[in-house]
């Protein structure tokens, strides 16, 4: 007597909910998932037209050229020694007031680590004034 072998049936992955499931798992990770949000710069401006005298003794000029080149009262300075500095002359002058003036093709990247290092130095009074033409 003979006996016949049985076929197996081929093994398939059932795709019918797979539209569904991945649906679901898109959903999910846009729920879960947080977006960071670049927070710039925090500076409070005054509002437009105001202007005030200031005694020359309590104003310190840091001028950064087109080339960066960084100048404080006219001396150079490299950035890491800003924030030294200038916690020193705060700490001497509490209205000290640091106004920052840069060219017009001053990079922008070392603006920002001159306006880091006066973070540090915990500058809070700082002027940006208009580069000149």
């Amino acid at each position: 007597m003979l006996v016949e072998k049985r076929k197996t049936p081929d093994a398939e992955i059932p795709t019918s909910s797979l539209a569904d499931i991945v649906f679901l798992l898109l959903i999910f990770f846009l729920v879960t998932t947080t977006i960071n949000t670049d927070k710039g710069i925090s500076l409070q401006l005054p509002a437009s037209g105001q202007t005030k005298t200031v005694p020359k003794k309590n104003l310190c000029n840091l001028l950064i050229n087109d080339f960066g080149d960084v100048l404080l009262q006219g001396e150079p300075i490299q950035v890491p020694y800003i924030q030294n500095e200038i916690r020193k002359r705060v700490q001497e002058n509490p209205n000290l007031i640091i106004s920052i003036k840069t060219g017009k093709k001053t990079a922008y990247g070392i603006f920002i680590q001159v306006m880091d290092q006066l973070k540090l130095a915990e500058a809070k009074r700082i002027s940006i004034a208009e580069p000149e033409s």
